[in-house]
């Protein structure tokens, strides 16, 4: 059973400043080299589940009646991240493309590292300001994305995945037995021309043309060309290789984090395109303490999609009636999944279980594993 708790004060954010321990990993393996290039993911995947593993769960929830100013340093980090990563990233193309003693494969190994930054937490971070209504925090989460090269991801995440998550709509909801190969490039090919669909018919409601200048397609565009430029002017082409390997890296682990989430999880189709509403238990869960304060609680999944707007302190925890629990946290689950055959030994009884437990009327799973239904009404 959960219980609320006070979560105002620095003392009870810092936890979730632990992503700052990330930066000087990176800068000590960028002037070291050899062994220590392997900090960043060693922290980010091993260090962290081995943590989860020691401090446990975390039912508590914060007060979702705590105002604004009370929860000034979470916001504060998401605030910051921008120029923090955008410092780092930029820094060290400048410092390894100069760097005699660096090989080529530590730079590889370190620029992977830098990905793990930019995706695990820069890509987490832009994902909670991209939901806000601030139009700075908005903008901030626009900057993050344009230096990874997805900023298309913002138009996707909210005007697709949350409102036909568990559809054949949605090309990030994973279906059951697919393994993450397969849904990678489901979403690196269809993406893209989902998210423009998405913008061309919000503008075609309000009587603008796909091209007017409202669409944000622009505004991505014009970002993703200067953080190109600047990683160009600073590094040459050595320096633009290392800032799309980082890219890639990031844009890897942030699908990753998608195929984790929804694995397995459809909601039942009603007939004619009508699909039931989102609810608790079409998004997996973790309350595992550690790996949440990296991720900052983005494992509070469901309660993420009830309330798309909702600052991350404040997200809830369900109990397992409510919604499906993951047995790790959200890193070690991801590197699970890049191993198929284990991934489904592991989750694929748990999705039968679900279906057991939530549709025991449905006999025949096989248009929801294979994507067959029909689109939703309206989808574009």
């Amino acid at each position: 059973m959960s219980e609320t708790k006070d979560i105002t004060g620095l003392a009870s954010a810092l936890p979730f400043w632990l992503s700052l321990v990330m930066i000087p990993l990176a800068l000590a393996g960028a002037v070291h080299g050899g062994w220590t290039v392997f900090l960043l993911p060693v922290y980010g995947w091993i260090v962290t589940s081995i943590l989860d593993a020691i401090a446990g769960l975390n039912h508590a929830n914060g007060d979702t009646e705590t105002p604004e100013d009370g929860l000034f340093w979470y916001r504060f980090l998401t605030i910051i991240w921008f120029p923090v990563q955008a410092g780092t990233l930029y820094g060290l193309i400048w410092y390894v493309t100069q760097a005699d003693h660096l090989g080529t494969w530590e730079k590889a190994v370190l620029f992977f590292g830098v990905g793990v930054i930019t995706g695990s937490v820069g890509i987490t971070y832009a994902h909670e300001l991209m939901h806000q209504k601030n139009r700075l925090e908005r903008w901030l989460g626009d900057l993050l994305l344009a230096t990874v090269l997805y900023s298309h991801f913002r138009t996707e995440h909210l005007l697709v995945h949350h409102r036909y998550v568990g559809t054949p709509r949605d090309a990030v909801t994973a279906r059951y037995n697919e393994g993450f190969p397969r849904m990678f490039l489901r979403v690196l090919t269809e993406g893209p021309a989902s998210a423009w669909r998405a913008e061309r018919q919000m503008l075609a409601r309000a009587g603008r043309g796909p091209l007017h200048r409202s669409n944000p397609f622009w505004r991505y565009g014009v970002l993703q060309l200067v953080a190109l430029a600047l990683a160009f002017a600073i590094g040459g082409w050595a320096g633009l290789a290392l800032f799309l390997w980082q890219a890639l890296v990031a844009i890897w682990q942030l699908e990753l984090v998608n195929y984790v989430e929804h694995y397995g999880l459809t909601r039942r189709h009603l007939g004619e395109g009508r699909y039931e509403h989102v609810l608790p238990r079409h998004s997996w869960n973790a309350d595992h303490r550690v790996t949440n304060w990296l991720l900052i609680n983005l494992q509070r999944h469901s309660d993420h999609h009830y309330k798309p707007d909702r600052r991350f302190p404040l997200l809830q925890t369900y109990d397992p009636d409510e919604a499906p629990q993951l047995p790790l946290g959200y890193p070690a689950m991801t590197a699970l999944a890049m191993i198929p055959p284990l991934w489904r030994r592991r989750m694929n009884p748990r999705v039968r279980e679900w279906r057991r437990r939530h549709y025991p009327d449905i006999a025949d799973w096989t248009d929801y594993n294979r994507g067959r239904l029909p689109m939703p009404k309206g989808a574009s």
